[in-house]
């Protein structure tokens, strides 16, 4: 019994239950866009929680995967262990989990489509259904394969295409069958706050990563301009939600919380130093994040 509740917590860690939180906010943010249009679908909107939860699962346990062969979770990382570097879980073992979770991913995804359809087409839904399967593809070759383009300083573009672009925009299209303008500003939002939990990762192992020949945003800029980087992440995606909120009508006192948070938070990535330091400020964005969520929400109902 005991045995089983140690393996559980080591699989709990592996998916990094503190990183969950974007996959809620971004499919939060595009339900919203449907709550504008009138059009929210409670079985669409499980099946892409469930979706994105997956595919961000799956890509955690390929990170702790791929960075181990490859050498980025070394003795110099200053993060938290990871389970294929620590010998917590086998290679073979995690390879197998990489695949049941794409399955899983996968076929909730085709029932995501089929619960869309009535709203989308037939057109759509192939697209979507190649997105999907492009989404599983990335979540996995981020840093496995002979050229990870995680290791190539990609991994920004990709979150921001996938949590902003199909997290959020996908998730309002999926919900009503339209482009709306209106959330395209979200999408701008949610993609830059997970591009900032990112680079977070990326500033507290640009010792590391450098040594494994990883050559993220953060170590080809180097640590004060990942900082200025941040920055502006930060700054541009609370433009971003302001503009959003100004032109659906939320009454603005709603994001005095979340951004207090962020402002917090960019102090904060000022003052360090050490990589250790970086560490817990990731789990501090992805909360906030959640948080722009719920105000958004709170927002429009009660503005």
């Amino acid at each position: 019994m005991q045995k089983s509740s140690t393996t559980f917590k080591i699989w709990l860690k592996a998916i990094r239950l503190r990183t969950l939180f974007l996959s809620f906010s971004c499919v939060f943010a595009g339900t919203l866009i449907a709550e504008l249009h009138n059009s929210l679908d409670a079985t669409v909107f499980f099946f892409t929680l469930l979706t994105a939860l997956f595919l961000q699962i799956l890509s955690n346990l390929a990170n702790d995967y791929g960075d181990s062969i490859h050498g980025a979770d070394n003795a110099k990382r200053k993060g938290p262990s990871r389970a294929v570097q620590s010998g917590q879980i086998s290679a073979n073992l995690m390879k197998k989990a990489l695949f049941f979770v794409a399955v899983l991913a996968f076929f909730s995804g085709i029932s995501l489509l089929f619960s869309s359809y009535p709203f989308i087409g037939f057109t759509a839904a192939l697209v979507f259904l190649g997105m999907g399967i492009l989404a599983i593809a990335a979540a996995i070759y981020y840093t496995n394969g002979k050229r990870p383009y995680g290791y190539r300083g990609l991994g920004d573009l990709s979150v921001f295409v996938f949590f902003g672009g199909l997290g959020v925009f996908g998730t309002a299209f999926l919900q009503t069958g339209v482009v709306a303008i209106e959330a395209v500003w979200l999408a701008v939002c949610f993609g830059m706050l997970a591009v900032g939990v990112l680079n977070i990762n990326n500033m507290r192992d640009i010792e590391a990563d450098q040594l494994a020949g990883k050559f993220s945003i953060a170590v080809r800029i180097g640590l004060s301009m990942a900082k200025r980087y941040h920055f502006v992440l930060i700054i541009l995606s609370m433009v971003s939600c302001s503009y959003f909120a100004q032109k659906s009508g939320i009454d603005s006192a709603y994001l005095v919380l979340p951004f207090v948070a962020f402002i917090i938070h960019i102090w904060k990535i000022s003052k360090c130093k050490l990589p250790e330091d970086f560490d817990p400020l990731l789990k501090q964005l992805s909360l906030s994040t959640f948080l722009l969520a719920i105000s958004l929400y709170a927002g429009f109902f009660w503005s």
